[in-house]
């Protein structure tokens, strides 16, 4: 069998550290850094193929009413490839993607669309100016 040569936790690290304004804790697998005043997890896990970029948003006792409705709604159009979830009451900015299939420039633009989800929360919702059907 031969391994696939495609993303890795050594290559992410490079991306990651040529992006952050500051980083927080730093080892393979799973990194907390800051980038536009947010601050964003990075996890992998190597065994499933799986990596995950998350951004805290809000805790979910300061959404206001209507809300959680206008997330799913911009999860449909207007979050592009990022998404609004939510977990142990807090709502988070999240891209999610098999890691061996992950290219640099789409690690780079899925990063840049969870911080700009996090940062329109409560204005826009979305994550870029582009509005899917529009």
């Amino acid at each position: 069998m031969i391994a696939p040569s495609g993303m890795t936790n050594e290559r992410l690290a490079e991306l990651i550290h040529g992006v952050a304004s500051k980083i927080v804790e730093d080892r393979l697998g799973f990194w907390k850094f800051e980038i536009d005043n947010s601050f964003v997890f990075v996890i992998t896990d190597k065994h499933h193929n799986r990596m995950r970029i998350m951004s805290p948003v809000v805790e979910l006792a300061d959404v206001r009413e209507g809300e959680l409705q206008t997330l799913l709604e911009a999860n449909f159009d207007r979050a592009l490839d990022a998404r609004y979830c939510l977990n142990t009451d807090v709502v988070w900015a999240a891209f999610l993607h098999p890691l061996v299939e992950l290219g640099d420039q789409q690690f780079l633009d899925a990063l840049n669309q969870v911080v700009t989800l996090k940062n329109n929360f409560g204005s826009t919702f979305s994550s870029s100016d582009i509005v899917f059907g529009g």
